[in-house]
């Protein structure tokens, strides 16, 4: 299912609906694509604002299709990441303000779309958010630590990845990992109004901008991140050890053994 695209005003307002909870999967993958290609193409200059359904704005990775996957053979996983890595660097490097309106629950890969957007803007309510990679035996993609570093500073990010902690609304708001709170009935309005911060005419600034502010970002991306993920993440996410992880949280989460 394609993206639904909403303008208001001169923002494009962007609403994930791959499936019930945004699980990431490869539809998502292309879904996130499509749709950002008809940004370029039909809304070229307008702000955006990235939203969720329901009680979710993302789940995070489609855990039944990627713990098959890193079941199986290292090459494919690490063909599959580069795919993975491509979605969240679109979305971080983006020119136009990009504002994420995070309506519910953010997980893991969920809660990385959300932070790599310029600003966050949260709903109240008994939302919940993490980055439980490490304890499920996922190793944290390089390029996705420097991105979030850049976006929250190297302690709330080292705090957030290492120990895969779950955050309420109040707590993530505190730590920075939401710019803002505000009751669920104003949160498009907010988000909008935010994204319309930039003058029209003022678009091509705010890009400038926001490349020089990333520069040092994507630099350490080139040199350091890229390749350890190349030289590592796949053999990480498909070891022994990560995969008694994988099972046994699959058994946690769904109450029956891994059929993988």
């Amino acid at each position: 299912m394609s993206w639904d695209i909403e303008r208001r005003g001169r923002v494009a307002v962007v609403t994930m609906n791959t499936n019930p909870v945004n699980a990431q999967n490869r539809a998502f993958f292309a879904d996130l694509h499509e749709a950002f290609d008809r940004l370029e193409r039909d809304h070229a200059d307008c702000p955006v604002v990235l939203t969720g359904v329901g009680a979710r704005f993302s789940a995070g990775l489609d855990l039944d299709e990627h713990f098959r996957l890193f079941a199986g053979d290292t090459e494919k996983v690490a063909q599959w990441f580069q795919d993975y890595r491509a979605t969240n660097t679109r979305l971080f490097t983006y020119p136009r303000p990009t504002v994420a309106a995070v309506n519910g629950h953010a997980f893991a890969g969920g809660l990385i779309t959300a932070a790599v957007c310029d600003r966050t803007v949260g709903a109240a309510g008994d939302a919940r958010f993490g980055i439980n990679e490490v304890n499920i035996g996922i190793p944290m993609p390089a390029v996705y630590l420097r991105m979030l570093t850049y976006a929250w500073g190297q302690p709330v990010a080292s705090r957030t990845c290492l120990q895969g902690e779950i955050f309420t609304v109040e707590q993530a708001h505190a730590m920075g990992i939401l710019h803002e709170v505000v009751p669920p009935e104003d949160l498009l309005d907010r988000a909008v109004a935010i994204a319309e911060l930039t003058p029209e005419d003022c678009l091509d600034d705010y890009a400038y901008t926001k490349r020089a502010l990333q520069a040092p970002a994507l630099r350490d991306i080139a040199e350091l991140s890229d390749p350890l993920d190349r030289r590592e993440l796949a053999a990480g996410m498909t070891s022994a050890p990560s995969r008694r992880a994988h099972r046994r949280y699959w058994e946690q989460l769904k109450g029956h053994p891994a059929d993988w």
